[in-house]
């Protein structure tokens, strides 16, 4: 562990790519080996951070872990600063990511996650990584002619939000242009209206053919091109960009010290509870406990695609449920069998993910943490050749074990659960009947603007899992504070939200409609329907950008 940013280097995840600096790693976003970017050391949080930083802002924690990440030759004081000041302006909430009480018996709290730009989590991250881009950018070709500039092309994958957050973040930006695949027709019409009417030159947006892993694999088949990277600077705004899981941390943090000043209880250790598809949320918080922040569990909540949870009971990763292993982790607790075979759509879409890409950071530290060699470099590449390995076998045999060593540390700190969409149902109604707490409802008005109604709160699906696997949790660890993380607005997964709660007395959806979305999927768009080929794809991301750059001329 280190506890400054002096010379805080990355490397790749599969061994290659070592001394890079936060600059290289956030512009190239994936390792040329094919693997995630790591940081070298994870710092410390420094000595009396508990009470040095217990009344600080969102944007005054933001600051202090990012400076653990980010040398000051890098990004100087006042920069950094101002970075972060302009990504939080965007939100509506006062500070930034507040918590609310859902059921203080239980101990249950929910950490609102989406008062950004597109009501989604993924602003948190996007807004800040947009200005990155921009900052490094704005370094990088000052004094240039407009022929010498550099441009970056960024190319992301979405099964949902990711796609919007990212757009919001990057529109308009100079030197930049944006792609952004989503399986079409299968995210929520919000989310594709929000995507597709931001009619900037810079915003692109592609309808696959197919299903959201293979929009994560066409972007990771264009960065291992090597033709397409001379011809493209191919950037990533999936949480396979390392800016975006350092950006998510600073929101453990900050649920942490909410909880404690409303507790009182200055040795709190409570469990995180995270709705999770691609790991990259709940890998934050992973590095988050790893930086010294006090926690019970991480809790991996998964829907009906359950990799992840069948992982954490067999040790198995692999796409399809094998026969005489359904029993550890495919089974719904009304004793009917999960057989897993490809992405199953889910009442809870941005979920809808058969490979976590961010698991690979986790399996990285595991071996590293496990491993037997005692000097750190040799340490470091036996952890890279065994992802490696894995990840090779996933692609070939469709899936890998790890050893029982592993398993047992990946078990010291998570543990899963898995919600049928039968469940997130219930969860949803459940919750809106029940009152919250009194003093929660004034105190936390302005917070939750358009997610109460009367009284009750209105979960979207998403948040809804992150609530059911709490509410399991709260059993297993009764007396332990458990933060639960929402992750969107209830109002960009309509369908969901009425299904559950179209027979409760008053209710309307129209009662959670934020006036952003009224009349949104009405507007003018713009995208381009494509196949689920890496080629064709490249090339026509090819020809746009050389259409956009001649324009800017």
């Amino acid at each position: 562990m280190t506890s400054h940013s002096a010379s805080q280097r990355y490397l790749s995840t599969r061994g290659g790519s070592y001394d890079l600096s936060f600059e290289d790693v956030v512009l190239k976003g994936l390792a040329s080996d094919g693997g995630l970017f790591i940081p070298e050391e994870v710092p410390s949080l420094p000595e009396g951070w508990q009470s040095k930083w217990r009344d600080f802002s969102f944007q005054e924690l933001a600051f202090e872990i990012f400076s653990l990440y980010i040398s000051r030759d890098e990004i100087p004081e006042a920069d950094l600063k101002d970075i972060i000041q302009r990504s939080y302006s965007t939100f509506r909430a006062e500070n930034i990511t507040p918590i609310i009480t859902l059921d203080e018996e239980k101990k249950l709290h929910l950490l609102e996650l989406f008062h950004g730009p597109t009501f989604a989590f993924k602003d948190v991250a996007l807004q800040f990584v947009g200005n990155l881009f921009e900052y490094f950018l704005i370094r990088r070709n000052k004094g240039k002619k407009v022929a010498s500039r550099e441009h970056l092309t960024v190319i992301g994958a979405t099964s949902g939000d990711t796609g919007s957050a990212a757009i919001y973040g990057l529109r308009g930006k100079k030197d930049v242009s944006v792609f952004i695949m989503h399986p079409k027709g299968k995210v929520s019409p919000i989310q594709e209206a929000q995507m597709t009417t931001v009619l900037d030159a810079n915003v692109h947006n592609l309808a696959v053919d197919g299903t959201f892993d293979d929009c994560q694999d066409i972007v990771k088949a264009l960065f291992a091109d090597a033709e397409t990277n001379k011809t493209l600077k191919l950037a990533a705004v999936n949480s396979i960009n390392w800016a975006r899981i350092l950006a998510q941390i600073t929101y453990y943090v900050h649920s942490y010290f909410s909880l404690v000043r409303q507790t009182g209880i200055s040795d709190l250790k409570p469990r995180f509870v995270v709705p999770t598809g691609n790991f990259g949320d709940i890998l934050a918080g992973y590095f988050a406990t790893q930086m010294g922040l006090p926690a019970d569990k991480l809790v991996v909540a998964t829907n009906e695609n359950d990799i992840l949870h069948r992982f954490w009971r067999s040790g198995y990763y692999e796409k399809k449920a094998v026969h005489g292993r359904e029993a550890e982790g495919g089974i719904e607790e009304d004793g009917a069998k999960a057989h897993v075979s490809g992405v199953k759509e889910t009442l809870a879409p941005a979920m809808d993910i058969l490979v976590s890409s961010n698991f690979e950071r986790l399996l990285w530290y595991l071996a590293f943490q496990t491993s037997k060699i005692e000097e750190t470099n040799h340490r470091r590449m036996e952890a890279g050749e065994k992802v490696k390995n894995w990840l090779e076998e996933l692609k070939k045999e469709g899936g890998f074990c790890v050893s029982s060593e592993i398993l047992d540390a990946a078990k010291e700190i998570f543990v899963s659960e898995r919600v049928s969409d039968k469940q997130t149902l219930e969860t949803i109604k459940d919750i809106y009947c029940c009152d919250l707490p009194s003093h929660e409802q004034s105190k936390n008005t302005a917070a939750t603007t358009g997610t109460q109604h009367d009284g009750h709160y209105i979960l979207d699906p998403h948040s809804a899992i992150g609530v059911a696997a709490s509410l399991r949790s709260v059993q297993a660890a009764p007396g332990v504070h458990h933060i639960s993380l929402a992750t969107a607005h209830p109002a960009k997964f309509a369908n969901a939200v009425e299904l559950s709660l179209k027979d409760q007395p008053g209710f309307s959806f129209e009662t959670v409609l934020p006036e952003q979305f009224t009349g949104l999927e009405k507007k003018e768009k713009r995208v381009t329907d494509c196949k689920a080929d890496w080629k064709a794809v490249g090339e026509l991301v090819t020809k746009q950008v050389e259409q956009e750059i001649k324009a800017q001329h």
